[in-house]
């Protein structure tokens, strides 16, 4: 398990309102689409990030974290495996407090380094399933 229900509370909790969702398009088909909703309905401020930095939930999109021109305060993980790693480490450089990578995506030289910065992270679970759980 990466991630325990005490980081779990503490990211979706205590952490901040603005949520990066990385891989997030205006594909309602998507994953990210219905969870980023769901963000949103908790009270949570979405940042599209998507190479075609599309507006979604009336959202202003931006093709990488790095043009994010704010703070960010976690970045969730909508991406292939391979990749996740890579924006685990852009979401360190971008001073973040936590990492989360949803449900399938594991990485677990990616989930040392990011805690090793000091973020909290949680990995191979989605934030719209535990919130419910909160009550």
């Amino acid at each position: 398990m990466y991630g325990d229900a005490a980081t779990v509370r503490k990211i979706l909790t205590g952490l901040g309102d603005t949520w990066a969702v990385v891989g997030l398009s205006d594909n309602r088909e998507r994953a990210a689409y219905g969870v980023a909703r769901v963000l949103q309905r908790f009270g949570k401020r979405i940042v599209p990030v998507h190479p075609k930095a599309e507006t979604v939930h009336g959202e202003q999109g931006y093709a990488s974290l790095a043009d994010v021109p704010f703070p960010v305060d976690v970045v969730d993980v909508f991406v292939n495996g391979d990749l996740a790693g890579a924006v685990a480490d852009e979401a360190v450089a971008k001073g973040a407090a936590a990492v989360w990578f949803q449900l399938g995506v594991v990485d677990e030289a990616a989930y040392a380094r990011t805690r090793a910065a000091g973020l909290a992270m949680v990995m191979d679970r989605c934030p719209a399933i535990e919130i419910p759980r909160l009550d």
